[in-house]
């Protein structure tokens, strides 16, 4: 690094910046770092230079008393970008007001209050005309109301999204802090797979490789080191792990002011609305005509009315507001044939099924993947963390040909103390110097064990064993490090030794790092050659672990006297076995269950570890996932496979143990294509991402995951648990089904105005129901259908039957079944009411037709209200249960119920209604129910396949 060099500048600190106790103001830390510029962070005495002038330690960070940290963020600032200003709910009022349908109402509303008020005056003759301006009000309000909401829930979850730790060493103690919390100064620890948190420079590490794609598109990785310092923000760490030093945060990155130029963008539509959004153009077109003849046929029936009467060349007032309404009835069957509640629906479906599954630890970053997870057919699931506890602890060990239980304190104490002294020394520089991990003190002085579940673990037995891990650290001096790798599978060092020489230690997976040695620590401590014999003894021992589900790792080292080259690889073979260790992570509970709920849904579970097949296999058979005609595979021996052999045993494999991230990357893209399956896969690491993008859905695991796994996924499972994974997939079923419903739903009342209003149209001259009314009716079916259908809760039903898959229908047979069946019976009530309802009533006098246009009216919003009811089951008969624990759907139901009261007694005059008679409400109530039974019925008629 640029130490110690005495170069003259012309930078002169600001009276601010010192006076609060620094000597670099922010714009010029900025530059330095964002230019990459060597000759400034020269000038400015290099690295250690800088963090001088920042008033940072490069060891023990930054002091935390709330004044300096405040001072701190009021001369740098915080690490926050400005996020663009949240639509105002007018602005959603004002994109409502687009419709072009609505407009055109619009339009008309204004026509028809100019005529009437001409023609009648105020206010009787702006009755029409407000009805209709009134309408679109009430639609326009519900519409920018969802869409308000939903646009706070999305912000709610965005702000999620975004939370993110960091570890820090802050008054020499290493800790977790909010990544909205760095402040330059502050020393940041990164490992393979971590963002980059903010723009700073390399302070120490080993094989760093970032990729800088993000910021520069540039695909080839660059090292950083002392020479090539700059980390930026926004990067990601591909390789090894560094200790930075924070420079520059929020705004002032590169990645901030890449941030400021970009307009934030919504969620693309899932792949279910666009389908919809095809379904609603096709029935858009339908109503477009039937609008189109309906118009023609009633203006027709004018003008032979008064070729008639002779009056053909003479207009009245009247005659034009006629004509006005015809207008109005077809520009209103658009609005009620356009089901623009589908893809609403859609969104309010999955919006609450979002809500509701951050409730069980299920954060999802896009909307498509919760409906797409209710068609998954295979779920590839990792083991450490997802179907176990990830809470690792070594409880057993084979060192010095000596296998001991050392899973409590006690035990591994004893066996420290039974073991040579100059094994156990090997050991535990072994342990304390081959890691990932650290022991620091925390606030309170006590050794607090930071790294991977696995390095936990072996930090944890090296402490029982009575190592001491700083006092180990500072007798040797690391000069290379080569970090876990999944295709390797193994890490390695080299120490350089007080006494001279360097050792080399690595571990990994048990039976690549013993294939590796050839020589072994027996039970005197000595060095001996590895015979066959012993070995055999060792690998007997590896196994053993391994059916005991204990999960293995060898460790090993090697003495290379004065050969080493840093540019060298670690060597590949040739060391000495110290040992063997076995680490017990415990199945979660749950997940046993949890694998059979998802065998009777008819999704496919598989398990992808890293283990050796036998742990792998353990594991799989506790699970519940290795059944007696399943097939468990290794990596290599998959890799190995032609194209015809990989055919036939994919469908058949259940576990794949020692597998690499192209194993499980090929094992995915082979189910998806070759046999169309729904694939779910979760992965945790850098190297699961090119799975995670191969798959349907990508699921990263919150915990152990790193921010690239969770970049790659649809959904971050936030408590890493198997069970929530199916919690999720019960979710997506629910979003499908919930949808299915509710199309179900509008698509009867869409059947049913349509045809009422044409074929009254064509065959008496006049629509029964009026512009308002049928607004109304596209209210209900529309945002207050979806409101009501879409957030149905799931239930435990939804698991017991088969997935919908990639090639399944949307409208399937049973949708098609009930959507004619109750068409047809809505029909012939509402065209018995227009053709006998007179006589049935004893209707006469003046305002005879309107009654019985009340009548009909409100007997098909009270078909629509039972109907909405029926709908609530596709399938079963039963369709109450469960009704009253969701609050919106009686909500919704009980407000239509209380509106549709309101506009029959008290609105009549803008909705062309009249009040109604007990024995009328009573009829067409009851008209309404018998919807139910015949739903009932309809759902013993057998149909074909889905």
């Amino acid at each position: 690094m640029f130490i110690g060099l005495n170069l003259t500048s012309e930078y002169i600190v600001p009276e601010e910046v010192k006076d609060a106790g620094f000597q670099i103001c922010a714009d010029e830390l900025a530059s330095v770092v964002e230019g990459r510029d060597v000759k400034k962070l020269k000038i400015h005495g290099g690295v250690e230079g800088i963090a001088s002038k920042l008033s940072t330690s490069v060891n023990s960070g930054i002091p935390t008393s709330e004044q300096l940290l405040s001072k701190r963020k009021e001369i740098y600032g915080i690490n926050k970008f400005t996020e663009s200003p949240a639509k105002g709910f007018l602005t959603f009022v004002w994109e409502a007001l687009q419709d072009m349908t609505l407009m055109i109402l619009g339009i008309c509303a204004f026509v028809s209050l100019v005529v009437g008020i001409v023609m009648e005056g105020w206010p009787k003759g702006a009755h029409d005309g407000l009805g209709i301006v009134a309408s679109i009000l009430l639609v326009v309000f519900v519409t920018a109301t969802s869409d308000y909401r939903q646009s706070l829930q999305f912000k709610d979850l965005d702000r999620e999204k975004k939370k993110i730790t960091v570890q820090v060493t802050r008054d020499g103690c290493r800790q977790k802090i909010s990544i909205y919390d760095l402040l330059p100064g502050d020393i940041v620890h990164l490992s393979i797979g971590d963002q980059v948190p903010a723009d700073g420079l390399f302070l120490s590490g080993f094989s760093v490789v970032i990729n800088e794609s993000s910021l520069t598109g540039e695909s080839e990785p660059v090292n950083a080191n002392s020479y090539n310092p700059f980390l930026l923000s926004g990067t990601k760490v591909q390789d090894g792990s560094c200790k930075m030093l924070v420079t520059t945060v929020g705004m002032r990155t590169q990645w901030g002011k890449l941030m400021a130029t970009l307009s934030e963008g919504g969620d693309d539509e899932t792949p279910l609305q666009v389908k919809l959004n095809g379904v609603a153009t096709i029935i858009g077109k339908i109503g477009l005509f039937f609008a189109l003849v309906t118009f023609a046929v009633l203006v027709q029936g004018l003008f032979s009315r008064k070729l008639e009467e002779g009056s053909q060349w003479t207009w009245s007032g009247d005659e034009a507001m006629e004509i006005l309404e015809f207008f109005a009835v077809a520009v209103t069957i658009v609005v009620v044939a356009v089901p623009e509640g589908l893809p609403l629906a859609v969104t309010l479906s999955l919006a609450f099924a979002m809500k509701k599954m951050m409730n069980d630890k299920a954060l999802v970053r896009h909307l498509a993947a919760c409906e797409t997870m209710g068609s998954a057919t295979t779920i590839c699931s990792d083991k450490t963390g997802t179907l176990t506890t990830n809470h690792m602890t070594v409880v057993k060990a084979c060192i010095c040909g000596k296998i001991k239980d050392v899973g409590s304190a006690k035990e591994a104490y004893d066996l420290g103390s039974e073991i040579p002294d100059s094994a156990l020394k090997i050991l535990l520089q072994s342990i304390f110097n081959n890691t990932g991990g650290e022991v620091v003190k925390n606030k309170d002085n006590k050794n607090e064990i930071l790294g991977t579940p696995t390095e936990t673990a072996l930090l944890e037995f090296g402490l029982r064993l009575g190592g001491d891990f700083q006092a180990e650290r500072q007798a040797s001096n690391i000069v290379k490090v080569e970090p876990f790798n999944s295709t390797k599978k193994r890490m390695g060092i080299i120490l350089e030794l007080p006494e001279g020489g360097f050792r080399v230690h690595c571990k990994g997976a048990s039976e690549i790092i013993l294939a590796a040695c050839d020589k072994v620590i027996d039970s005197k401590g000595e060095v001996v050659p590895l015979e066959k014999k012993y070995a055999h003894v060792l690998i007997n021992t590896i196994e053993k672990f391994a059916n005991e589900a204990l999960r293995t790792l060898c460790l090993g080292y090697m003495e290379i006297e004065t050969e080493f080259s840093a540019e060298s690889p670690i060597p590949s073979s040739g060391f000495t076995c110290i040992g063997i260790v076995g680490i017990k992570d415990p199945v979660r509970p749950g997940v046993r269950e949890s694998v059979a709920i998802c065998r009777s849904a008819g999704i496919t579970v598989r398990m992808v570890t890293g283990d050796n097949i036998n742990t792998a296999k353990a594991i799989a058979r506790e699970c519940g996932i290795l059944t007696e005609n399943g097939l468990a595979i290794e990596g290599p021996e998959f890799r190995e496979k032609s194209e015809e052999e990989l055919h036939e045993i994919i469908p058949k494999i259940q576990v794949m143990a020692r597998s690499s991230p192209l194993d499980k990357h090929t094992l995915v893209k082979h189910l998806r294509t070759t046999f169309e399956e729904v694939v779910a896969v979760t992965g945790d690491g850098t190297n699961d991402a090119p799975a995670l993008h191969e798959a349907d859905i990508g699921l990263a695991m919150g915990i152990a995951g790193t921010e690239v796994a969770k970049e790659s996924a649809d959904v971050i499972i936030l408590d890493d648990n198997f069970s929530t994974i199916v919690t999720v997939g019960k979710w997506g079923r629910s979003v499908y089904i919930n949808i299915q419903k509710f199309v179900q739903f509008q698509l009867t009342v869409n059947v049913v105005a349509l045809i009422v209003n044409f074929s009254s149209a064509c065959l008496t001259g006049n629509a029964p129901l009026t512009a308002v009314q049928l607004l109304w009716v596209n209210m209900i079916m529309d945002t207050l259908g979806a409101l009501a259908l879409a957030t149905e809760p799931p239930t435990d039903d939804l698991m017991k039957r088969m997935p919908v898959g990639r090639k399944g229908n949307f409208i399937t047979n049973v949708m098609w079944r009930n959507i004619l069946g109750q068409s047809l019976y809505q029909f012939l009530i509402i065209w018995y009411l227009q053709t006998r309802g007179k006589a049935a009533f004893q209707l006469n006098g003046p305002e005879s037709d309107l009654i019985l246009n009340t009548l009909i009216f409100n007997s098909f919003v009270f078909c629509q209200v039972f109907n909405e009811i029926s709908s609530r089951e596709m399938e079963k008969i039963n369709v109450f249960q469960g009704i009253l624990q969701n609050y919106v759907f009686v909500a919704v139901l009980s407000c239509t119920v209380v509106f549709q009261i309101i506009i029959i007694e008290f609105l009549g005059t803008f909705a062309s209604t009249s009040p109604l008679s007990l024995q009328q409400w009573f009829v067409s109530v009851i008209l309404g129910f018998l919807g139910m039974p015949v739903a009932a019925a309809l759902k013993m008629i057998p149909v074909g396949p889905k």
